[in-house]
């Protein structure tokens, strides 16, 4: 069930010519802040040069900033950029939009309710 929710979330993101893999890579550094393309294949499960490629594509269309590493001269960590930021807030105010409309249009004002008390509920379990 959550999974097809998730699936149907994805569906109302505009990719803007973006593969999954570019749009993980981007979500995983918002989550987990700036890294290494190593720390980040290895986070997405997908081979160095696989993210590497991902990665250029990224910093291409200027999505990602690479920098020096502070301790490590031969690697580069990666950061999201303002462009980034703005896509990924853009993605996630088009996502809610669709589920409020379809909570909205869909649901009755109890089983709106009902659904309110379900994701405080799911909230405090995930927090445990």
């Amino acid at each position: 069930m959550v999974g097809k929710l998730k699936r149907r979330l994805r569906e109302q993101t505009d990719l803007n010519g973006l593969s999954w893999p570019q749009v993980q890579a981007m979500a995983h550094i918002d989550r987990a802040g700036p890294m290494t393309v190593t720390a980040l294949a290895r986070a997405e499960s997908m081979r160095s040069q696989s993210m590497g490629a991902t990665v250029a594509a990224l910093e291409a269309q200027g999505f990602v900033l690479g920098a020096p590493h502070p301790t490590d001269g031969r690697q580069t960590v990666w950061s999201l950029t303002p462009k980034a930021y703005a896509w990924i807030e853009a993605g996630r105010a088009q996502r809610s939009d669709w589920l409020m409309q379809a909570i909205r249009h869909d649901f009755s004002p109890d089983e709106q309710e009902a659904l309110a008390i379900g994701v405080r509920l799911l909230r405090r379990l995930a927090d445990r």
